[in-house]
């Protein structure tokens, strides 16, 4: 993601004295000086263009609360828009016009995002006060290699460190409050800055005599008070104390912001109507929990979860199990020729075991291109090695194997990498995490795939938790459950650890995911379960053929991969209508 496109020239100095101009400052568009695309330009070369562009313009324009960098990313994205325009749309074959169209869903999105970002950070700087323009100022005048007076940058930084001591106190008197949600982004803020402001001494100290001289005292103050300004706003105004590892505290995008981020990803339903597919989803899995509890001898699927939960294995012996569920799910892929698996991605596949320290965040697997374990370490305290060993019990650990390795991610990232590549920059977790679903939901109703009552339990322990996560996350960002509800519910509904249970609620509201991510499992997968019922029972192709089409295909929603496969007539304003669920 970067520009090398034209940055904006400036006469500025960082020797200011006075706020108003400062804050005046904003970046003024520049004519996009790169030509508009020729009719024998691909469009995955013009993505490409962007990818690297706006990886530049991030890199460059690198303080996120920044007028400056908003308006520099607003133009780009519009400028962009624009030139896509100048294609001949009607005249691109079918896989060049849905590069196009996601081009220009990705470029609208990052629009959305931006505006969402404005008014976040508004909050943020309403909140922190006049010492942010101070730093700001610097940071970006040292990205443009403006002349430095020393002098004027010692009193600045004095200012501002006089301003972080007065905010400090105001929020240690509690004479200042703040949303949780926006105190976590100011803090995030504050550090940020602190390292942007460390790059920007770091490079004129001992090269500039003057600069040293003058800044020896300032910098170091300023330094400490914002790493003591951070730490105030997350132990006061959050709630999160030193050395907690435990709080969660999360950032609601809210309804407007959902029904957004469905836009994007096509999917033509409202959050409402997502939570009821979560609903209707999860009595399913209640109803063959059922079956496979009065068949263990239970009347209560929560005693026929802990029967399954007891049987793990010992200390040291995880990998091992691992391994070997992973061989069992490859060769059964392909013995029945139901997908591709290239030679190099079943031979170089790579085990990691997960520190304790990201356990606490990702409870369970990892995988992608190797397959990270997490299983308790002889550091955890007794109860926290008995919930890890509960929760990545055998036949958890079944499902979880080929969901990370093959036929899910692993062998998805292989092809991702290969096979139009260009694509990655459209990353979507309803492809990706659909894909890995999908296959649980295949191998359950493949009879040929080994399933005792404890492995169909481990199965719809995951399938419990993929409907869980739509439920929880959606209304989390509709205000309608608090984090610490989110954890209660997975517990109760689910059967989680409560531990894996706070892992998986932290990763969802605090991890680097977007608001969809967690609906993006299940509702992915009921996508392509849907595309392939349709598509197999028209005689339209095989299930090999299917299967290869949509990883040859790379990353897209699943109703665009739909137009491209059945050589749907497209026009410049797709919209998606696509009612994929039955009986809603």
């Amino acid at each position: 993601m970067r520009d090398p496109s034209n940055l904006p020239s400036s006469s500025r100095s960082s020797s200011f004295s006075t706020l108003d101009r400062t804050a005046a400052r904003v970046f003024e568009p520049q004519i996009n000086t790169r030509a508009p695309p020729s009719p024998k330009e691909p469009v995955r070369d013009r993505i490409k263009s962007v990818e690297e562009d706006v990886y530049e313009i991030d890199a460059f324009y690198k303080v996120e609360i920044s007028a400056q960098r908003h308006s520099r990313l607003k133009q780009y994205y519009e400028n962009e828009l624009n030139a896509l325009e100048d294609y001949p749309f009607e005249m691109l074959p079918q896989e060049d016009k849905v590069d196009w169209l996601l081009l220009k869903n990705y470029l609208n999105l990052k629009l959305r995002e931006l505006e969402l970002d404005v008014k976040r950070n508004q909050n943020v700087t309403n909140l922190l006060g006049n010492f942010t323009i101070y730093i700001i100022d610097h940071i970006e005048s040292r990205q443009s290699v403006m002349p430095i007076d020393g002098r004027q940058a010692a009193s600045n930084l004095t200012i501002a460190t006089q301003l972080i001591a007065g905010l400090r106190a105001q929020i240690l008197d509690r004479r200042l409050y703040a949303d949780p949600s926006v105190a976590v982004r100011a803090a995030r803020t504050v550090t940020s800055l602190q390292s942007h402001l460390k790059e920007w001494y770091s490079f004129y100290k001992d090269y500039d005599p003057l600069f040293t001289w003058w800044l020896s005292d300032p910098y170091p103050k300023i330094d400490k008070a914002l790493e003591d300004l951070a730490s105030t706003i997350n132990e006061v105004l959050v709630g999160i104390k030193p050395g907690d590892t435990d709080t969660i505290v999360g950032e609601p995008i809210g309804r407007d912001g959902l029904l957004h981020a469905l836009e994007s990803e096509m999917i033509p339903y409202t959050p409402e109507e997502l939570i009821e597919i979560g609903n209707k989803e999860y009595a399913w899995c209640e109803t063959e929990m059922m079956k496979a509890t009065i068949e263990l001898g239970y009347e209560d699927w929560h005693d026929a979860l802990e029967h399954v939960k007891r049987e793990y294995v010992e200390p040291g012996k995880q990998p091992e199990l691992v391994r070997k569920l992973i061989d069992e799910a490859t060769g059964f892929v392909k013995r029945h020729d139901l997908v591709t698996v290239p030679q190099i991605c079943e031979e170089a596949m790579q085990m990691f075991m997960m520190s304790p320290e990201r356990q606490k965040m990702n409870p369970f697997f990892l995988g992608g291109d190797s397959i990270i374990v997490s299983y308790p370490t002889s550091g955890m305290s007794h109860e926290d090695k008995l919930m890890s060993m509960r929760g990545n019990n055998i036949h958890f650990a079944r499902a979880t194997a080929f969901h990370e390795m093959i036929p899910g991610h692993r062998l998805q990232f292989h092809y991702m990498k290969r096979v139009r590549p260009y694509r990655q920059l459209f990353f979507t977790p309803f492809c990706t995490e659909g894909w890995a679903f999908y296959w649980e939901m295949l191998l359950w109703d493949n009879e040929e795939w080994k399933k005792t009552p404890e492995n169909r339990i481990g199965m719809l322990f995951w399938r419990m938790h993929r409907c869980a996560r739509i439920i929880f996350s959606l209304k989390f960002h509709l205000g309608e459950m608090t984090p610490q509800e989110c954890v209660d519910f997975l517990v109760q509904k689910v059967g989680h650890e409560r531990a894996t249970a706070e892992g998986e609620v932290r990763r969802s509201v605090m991890g680097d995911y977007g608001p969809l991510y967690q609906a993006g499992y299940m509702l992915g997968g009921l996508q392509i379960y849907a595309l392939r019922k349709e598509l197999l029972g028209l005689g339209y192709m095989k299930e090999k053929q299917f299967h290869d089409a949509f990883l040859e295909s790379n990353q897209m929603p699943v109703e665009l991969f739909k137009a491209l496969i059945t050589s749907q007539y497209l026009q410049r304003d797709f919209k998606s209508q696509w009612r994929f669920y039955e009986g809603l």
